[in-house]
């Protein structure tokens, strides 16, 4: 790996991330427009340093969100699609 290169995101660090900043927002933490930054710059830094892994083991880590309702339906349509993996 060139130095300029970043380390991919374990797929479990990256449904980590989803399942706190959903929850921030639910909880109230998170004013719409703050929670809207953090969604679309947790996104660009995965698409910048990609999330390790086959796109069966990212979704293998990442549907355990959605079938607990951990995300609302909206967000993992959003993170899913932003992230090509659909």
């Amino acid at each position: 790996m060139a130095d300029n290169e970043l380390t991919p995101v374990d797929p479990n660090r990256a449904a980590d991330e989803l399942r706190k900043l959903s929850a921030a927002y639910k909880a109230g933490e998170l004013k719409p427009n703050e929670y809207e930054h953090r969604f679309s710059r947790t996104i660009q830094e995965l698409r910048d340093r990609r999330i390790a892994g086959t796109r069966a083991e990212i979704m293998a880590a990442l549907e355990p969100l959605r079938i607990e309702g951990a995300v609302t339906p909206a967000e993992w349509d959003r993170f899913v699609s932003q992230l090509g993996l659909v």
